[in-house]
């Protein structure tokens, strides 16, 4: 396994949920963590629990002037990039074909798929030119499957961060650089409250958690750099979708 030591990771959305979780993870291996995201608190409030090895840099991903000016600076005040979380996302309360606005569809789209491009078209040639570079996309079980529960712009800029994630290996691969999808199933993150029917507290308690999602992508980090899952797919042991497919069949059971 690598020795993380000193390293940076740079990761976006890391003010809450999934990009928070995978901060501190990193973190406690001793990278040096820059952590990005639109509200300055949040990233400050994660710094706080991390101490002097974070280091913050308020972005908004779809901004792609700003996207490069970060990622120029955290290489000429922090260091080279080795590792980049492309955490950041939305969804929309009003996200089914029925009811999304253009506007909405345009800001899902905008963070959650050109947003992660941005971020590793910004990255890419500094990892290309060392010869080595992990690129961590936060995608979803929404990447695999799709599902009136998350919406049509969510499913699409999901499937599209898979394809991206992988035509990224495809080219960047010869040069050592690595890239890995984690598609998640539900996680017990901020983004659901956004969902059009409110998920409880007793749910969320046995879905994985953010610190869970930490912890994968510190095991990807940390993987001899030969190696590259191309994608990952985690979902609760008690998948809510499952089980309400299991009841169903169970009830017409003869």
């Amino acid at each position: 396994m690598r020795d993380l030591t000193g390293k940076v990771a740079w990761i976006t959305g890391a003010g809450t949920g999934i990009g928070a979780g995978a901060a501190m993870s990193l973190a406690q291996l001793g990278m040096r963590v820059v952590l990005s995201g639109r509200r300055r608190d949040k990233l400050e409030a994660v710094a706080a629990q991390i101490g002097a090895a974070a280091v913050v840099e308020p972005l908004d991903v779809a901004d792609r002037d700003a996207v490069f000016a970060v990622a120029e600076r955290i290489g000429a005040e922090v260091g080279p990039i080795d590792t980049a979380v492309l955490s950041a996302g939305i969804n929309v309360k009003r996200r089914n074909w029925h009811n999304v606005s253009l506007d909405d569809w345009d800001r899902v789209i905008r963070i959650d798929l050109d947003g992660a491009f941005y971020c590793a078209k910004a990255v890419l040639p500094g990892m290309i030119e060392r010869g080595g570079g992990l690129i961590v996309n936060i995608s979803s079980w929404a990447g695999r499957h799709v599902s009136m529960v998350t919406g049509p712009a969510y499913n699409a800029a999901k499937h599209a961060m898979n394809a991206m994630n992988e035509s990224l290996n495809m080219e960047a691969g010869r040069h050592g650089v690595r890239a890995c999808a984690i598609c998640p199933g539900e996680v017990a993150t901020p983004i659901l409250d956004n969902r059009p029917i409110p998920v409880t507290d007793e749910d969320r308690g046995r879905m994985v958690q953010s610190e869970d999602c930490g912890d994968i992508v510190a095991f990807l980090a940390r993987l001899p750099a030969h190696v590259c899952i191309n994608e990952l797919t985690v979902s609760p042991t008690w998948n809510r979708g499952y089980v309400a497919q299991a009841a169903q069949l169970l009830d017409r059971a003869p």
